[in-house]
């Protein structure tokens, strides 16, 4: 089920003259086809998930050609939201859909809930790793004309979802060309019950025991430790930012700390340390970014406004 905003009210419209109903519904729909065509369509999936029983929309952002090259097929970077947000804050919190107008790809912003984007160790129905891979990654590409290849996706989030993707990145390096974090919470598998706070306690039973094969198996930390070298080799491209006044316990010294882990094991990547905190100001800076390093990965053409 994909829903669409519709161009003027009919029980508003209903209550004035014909004249001016025509003239508005004319500007309105003007207004509507040029918005749509300087920064491409926002459509919302409402897919149901059988993995977690349960309803799991997505909000996709089309470039402004989209409904124009019928034939042509696109990249798509997947777009992850943070810890306690859900899927419409990209769109709502940002200016991700004006900033995509530059960029012949398609933008996917899933439902991820608190879920860190793991499969739960103690909830059987929360998959959401699983999910990502094997129905959300094959619901886009039934819907929309996508690249299906490796060289055609990427993946990026912030906190949370900077983390996830990074894991995404590590854990199935066949699926992403390129995969980059804003603010990644990196140290989320390695915080002591002392230092994990209220926001990140749920964390503690998602990921099993300390020093568990299931805590172990999603620690960023861990899987790059046990990376064979020839398996670096076919690792995607990573980039991740964090700001210098980060207030987050750890947060910034682990996206440091995982930037000299990389750099021990010869894994390409881009780490960059910036001014700002952890906030939807830096983030709408840094995507931009994110889009920018995305394209030249996925060697596709920018886009051309109206």
């Amino acid at each position: 089920m994909i829903n669409r905003i519709h161009p003027a009210n009919p029980e508003i419209m209903s209550n004035l003259p014909m004249k001016i109903v025509t003239r508005l519904s004319s500007a309105l729909l003007l207004i509507l086809y040029l918005s749509v065509f300087a920064n491409g369509r926002v459509e919302t999936v409402r897919f149901q998930s059988k993995l977690i029983n349960a309803t799991l929309p997505y909000n996709v952002i089309l470039p402004i050609d989209y409904d124009t090259s019928t034939t042509t097929r696109y990249p798509v970077l997947y777009l992850l939201h943070g810890y306690s947000g859900h899927y419409s804050d990209w769109v709502s919190r940002s200016n991700v859909a004006d900033y995509a107008a530059d960029y012949r790809m398609i933008i996917v912003m899933p439902e991820g809930n608190d879920s860190w984007y793991t499969d739960s160790v103690t909830i059987t129905t929360d998959k959401y790793e699983t999910y990502i891979l094997n129905e959300l990654i094959p619901d886009v590409q039934q819907r929309y004309r996508t690249i299906e290849a490796r060289y055609g996706r990427s993946i990026a989030g912030l906190s949370m979802g900077g983390y996830g993707a990074i894991k995404f990145g590590l854990k199935s390096p066949a699926t992403f060309v390129f995969a980059a974090s804003m603010s990644g919470a990196f140290m989320v598998t390695r915080v002591t019950e002392k230092e994990v706070g209220e926001r990140l306690s749920d964390s503690l039973k998602l990921f099993g025991p300390f020093g568990s094969e299931t805590r172990n198996a999603n620690d960023l930390f861990a899987i790059i430790e046990k990376l064979a070298p020839a398996r670096i080799g076919s690792l995607p491209y990573f980039y991740f930012d964090c700001g210098t006044e980060d207030m987050l316990p750890l947060l910034f010294s682990s996206n440091r700390e995982l930037s000299t882990l990389m750099f021990e094991k010869k894994i390409p990547h881009e780490f960059r340390q910036l001014p700002g905190d952890h906030s939807w100001a830096y983030w709408d800076q840094q995507v931009q970014e994110i889009l920018k390093i995305a394209s030249q990965k996925m060697k596709i053409s920018k886009g051309t406004r109206a």
